[in-house]
């Protein structure tokens, strides 16, 4: 597997990268969002690579059932729905929509169709990001009984999500591209812990409404605001008041996928669908939301979107 240099202004983000992946290997890559991109960027047109990318959605008014039954029929495979439905775990949901599954048991049911691949090579953003503990396991064992016939290579940002499933770990970032030891190494067992931490911290966004505490999952959230001193999560059509800055609410949401496009705006860049030209320096971005939403996005910012994107 190789990855061909990129550069940005005449610096380097992304190595000359050639990973020599035998067969029933599993390989981590720990990096941000944007060289994951970038990886991904390059693979997707290559045969031999199944690419799933966090937060691609599912045929929501489908049952459990009905999309496995949809799965089978489609990749031309011999197994059984049932049998199936054993296997994932699911006869307590096989009736139930797509929609009206819990946010992680949603995501566990999407990344079911990496099962169904045909592709030698499975190539995962961020598959247990999402995940509660439960699908965690499940997802882990179904993991571990593909990689006995494919090979598999994991991006993340999260070191303990990479250990769950990978043989070999490395590290990609602004000083380059390395192997992890992580056998014994009491700096990467910290790190772990650092990193559970963060990602206890930033499973939820905490907000308030008529006096009531409500969390929500960033993938929920469709853009943030400032607005008269105050900071507006906007959720579904709905806005609910945050304690937080924007800048922390940045920081915060970087691995997830969410980008800074106006001094006063943050939006899920997982809801954008189009980029508006209004002048020749006045841009917007519509957002994929029930309300059909559009927020400001500022001149300076369009350049270091369109780099995200790799448009």
């Amino acid at each position: 597997m190789q990855f061909e240099p990129i550069y940005d202004n005449g610096k380097l983000v992304l190595p000359k990268i050639e990973l020599n992946m035998t067969s029933n290997q599993s390989i981590g890559i720990i990096t941000d969002l944007k060289r994951k991109q970038l990886l991904m960027n390059q693979l997707k047109d290559r045969s031999q690579y199944y690419l799933f990318r966090a937060q691609q959605s599912e045929y929501m008014r489908l049952t459990v059932e009905e999309l496995i039954a949809f799965l089978i029929k489609v990749t031309e495979r011999n197994e059984r729905v049932a049998l199936l439905i054993d296997y994932f775990a699911l006869k307590e949901e096989r009736k139930v929509k797509i929609k009206d599954l819990s946010s992680s048991k949603r995501t566990y049911v999407t990344l079911l169709r990496v099962f169904f691949a045909h592709q030698p090579i499975l190539v995962l953003e961020e598959p247990y990001f999402y995940l509660e503990e439960e699908e965690r396991c499940h997802f882990k064992r179904i993991l571990d009984d593909l990689s006995k016939e494919k090979q598999i290579l994991i991006l993340t940002s999260n070191l303990e999500d990479a250990m769950i499933s990978c043989d070999a770990i490395y590290r990609l970032n602004e000083i380059g591209f390395h192997p992890l030891d992580i056998r014994d190494s009491e700096e990467d067992k910290l790190e772990v812990q650092e990193q559970d931490r963060a990602n206890i911290t930033l499973q939820k966004i905490y907000t308030k409404r008529n006096d009531k505490v409500i969390l929500f999952d960033p993938p929920e959230v469709d853009y943030i605001e400032s607005m008269d001193g105050s900071i507006l999560v906007h959720v579904g059509g709905e806005n609910y008041v945050c304690a937080l800055t924007l800048t922390e609410l940045e920081q915060k949401l970087l691995n997830f996928g969410f980008f800074r496009c106006h001094r006063s705006y943050i939006v899920n860049l997982q809801k954008v669908r189009e980029i508006i030209t209004w002048t020749k320096n006045s841009y917007s971005l519509r957002l994929n939301t029930g309300k059909d939403a559009v927020v400001p996005l500022s001149r300076s910012k369009l350049h270091e979107l369109k780099t995200l994107l790799n448009i």
